[in-house]
C-alpha cells in the first residue's frame, strides 16, 4: 500500500496535501469538509497587521466621539483590552478549529513590524495553533531603501517571532530576492523551521472607465507551479528546513512534480476555491495512482528524487536549458 505520510515543521501528517490560507479556511464548516476530503493540515487565513490596527483605531475613534458627546457615556463603554477587537475574532477561529479538527491547524500572520507580531504570535500559540506561518508580504517600492535594508528588516521580524514562541514557524516568501538561496538560508538561520514558496503577489489593474487602480483577484493555474518547482528543486538538500510548495498546484500530477523536486508538502488554495473542498480527495487519488504506476511506495522515496542535486544535469534547473527551452517551442506561424 502506498504510504503518503510526510513531516512538515516537525508535524507528522497523513499526506503531503495541505489546504493553504484562503477565504475557505476561515469557515469552520468548510474546514471540516477539507479534513473529511483528506487535507492533512489547514492554514487559516492571514491575520493582517493593517486590519488589526484599523479595527483598534476605529473603535477608539467611536469611543472618543461618544465620550465627548455624552459625559455619562464614559461609564458605559468597555475597556479596550477586554473588547472584542483586533485579533479576538481570529483567536476564536483558531480555538474552534482546534476543537473541531484532528489535523494540525496553522495560523497565519501577515505583518511588517516586529513589536505587535510578537504579541499576536503568543496569542495564537495560546489559542492552540500547532504552528505559525509568517507571511512576508512587503513590496520594496522606495528607491532610497537598498535591498540589504529590506532583507535585514524581514530577518529581524522572523527572528523576533521565531524566538518568542515554542511552536514552529514557517516563513512564506516572495520570489523577488537578488539571491533567493542566500536569503532563504538566512531566514532559516533566523529561526524559521520551514519555507513556503511562494507568496503570490496580487498585481494591480487599471479601470479604464474610472481611471483608477483596481484590485483584481486572478486564481492561479498549473502553469504557475514552475516557479516554486525550480526553487524547491534548487533548495532541496541545501536548507535545514521543511519546504512547502504553493501556487499552481491543481492536480495530483502537479503535486507529484513538486514532491519530486523536493517539497515536503503541497498547499492548495486556488484549486479549492475553483473546485471546492472535496477537490482534495481528487488530488490525492490522482497522486496515489501516479505513484503506483511509477512504483513509488512512499512519499519519502519520491521526495527530492528529481531535485537539482539528484538529476544527471543539475544545470537543467538554471540557465543552461534556456536556449533549449526557447527552441522547443513550436508555432503554426513558423515554417
Amino acid at each position: 500500500m502506498t504510504d503518503l505520510r510526510t513531516s512538515y515543521l516537525g508535524l507528522d501528517l497523513r499526506s503531503p496535501i495541505v489546504a493553504s490560507a484562503s477565504p475557505l479556511t476561515g469557515d469552520l464548516d468548510v474546514l471540516a469538509r477539507l479534513e473529511a476530503a483528506g487535507a492533512a493540515a489547514v492554514v487559516l487565513p492571514s491575520l493582517f497587521e493593517e486590519q488589526v490596527e484599523h479595527d483598534l483605531f476605529e473603535l477608539q475613534r467611536v469611543l472618543d466621539t461618544g465620550a465627548q458627546s455624552f459625559t455619562e457615556a464614559s461609564d458605559f463603554f468597555p475597556e479596550l483590552d477586554v473588547y472584542n477587537t483586533g485579533p479576538e475574532r481570529y483567536l476564536t477561529l483558531v480555538e474552534r478549529a482546534k476543537e473541531r479538527l484532528s489535523v494540525p491547524v496553522i495560523a497565519s500572520l501577515n505583518g511588517t513590524t516586529a513589536g505587535g507580531w510578537i504579541r499576536y504570535a503568543h496569542l495564537l500559540q495560546n489559542a492552540g495553533a500547532d504552528a505559525l506561518e509568517l507571511n512576508l508580504y512587503v513590496m520594496a517600492a522606495d528607491p532610497a531603501v537598498p535591498a540589504s535594508a529590506v532583507e535585514e528588516t524581514e530577518l529581524e521580524l522572523v527572528a523576533a517571532v521565531s524566538s518568542s514562541v515554542d511552536v514552529p514557524v514557517a516563513v512564506k516568501l516572495g520570489p523577488f530576492y537578488s539571491s533567493l538561496p542566500n536569503f532563504a538560508t538566512r531566514v532559516v538561520g533566523a529561526g524559521a523551521r520551514g519555507l513556503v514558496l511562494f507568496n503570490r503577489f496580487y498585481q494591480p489593474d487599471l479601470d479604464l472607465e474610472r481611471l483608477e487602480v483596481a484590485p483584481r483577484v486572478a486564481l492561479s493555474t498549473s502553469e504557475e507551479l514552475r516557479l516554486p518547482l525550480r526553487w524547491i528543486g534548487v533548495l532541496h538538500g541545501h536548507v535545514d528546513a521543511s519546504l512547502a510548495a504553493t501556487t499552481g498546484i491543481h492536480t495530483g500530477y502537479d503535486a507529484a512534480k513538486l514532491l519530486l523536486a523536493g517539497a515536503d508538502v503541497v498547499m492548495l488554495a486556488s484549486a479549492l476555491l475553483r473546485n471546492g473542498p472535496e477537490h482534495v480527495g481528487r488530488v490525492e487519488a490522482t497522486l496515489l495512482e501516479w505513484m503506483a504506476t511509477h512504483e513509488y511506495e512512499s512519499v519519502g522515496q519520491l521526495r527530492g528524487s528529481v531535485s537539482q542535486r539528484a538529476v544527471a544535469d543539475p544545470s537543467a534547473y538554471l540557465r543552461a536549458n534556456y536556449l533549449q527551452t526557447l527552441a522547443s517551442y513550436s508555432s503554426p506561424f513558423l515554417a
